[in-house]
């Protein structure tokens, strides 16, 4: 009887380490990635789907979806407007994938063309 308990209690041990490490769970994509600065990319990523943002000048909304670690980004649309100096490179985003703390966003062509840190809340 002793042998069980202390064998459930290792397992439940385990499982608690395991899901406290994140185990093989893709990170979670939902929450701030970029800074509040003006002229500065910045992508929300929402529970349910959805994100907005902006790319320095433009604003950005749109849908997301993840599988296997690689998320998607579909029906991305935003404003056209110029402004002189900022790159707005984020506009063009296709994909992602999480490495470490840094959402790393992809073309329509996969290739990398920008990186956001998260931003601890």
């Amino acid at each position: 009887m002793k042998k069980i308990g202390l064998v459930a209690a290792l397992g439940a041990i385990l499982l608690v380490s395991a899901c406290a490490t994140g185990g093989s769970a893709s990170p979670n994509p939902v929450g701030t990635w970029g800074v509040s600065e003006e002229g500065k990319p910045q992508l929300v990523i929402e529970d349910g789907g959805t994100l907005h943002g902006t790319d320095g000048c433009n604003r950005l909304i749109g849908n997301w979806a993840e599988a296997d670690g690689n998320i998607t980004f579909s029906q991305l649309a935003g404003t056209r407007m110029f402004c002189e100096g900022v790159d707005t490179w984020l506009s063009d985003a296709a994909s992602a994938k999480i490495v470490n703390k840094t959402l790393e966003i992809h073309n329509a062509q996969d290739a990398k063309i920008g990186t956001l840190e998260h931003q601890d809340q």
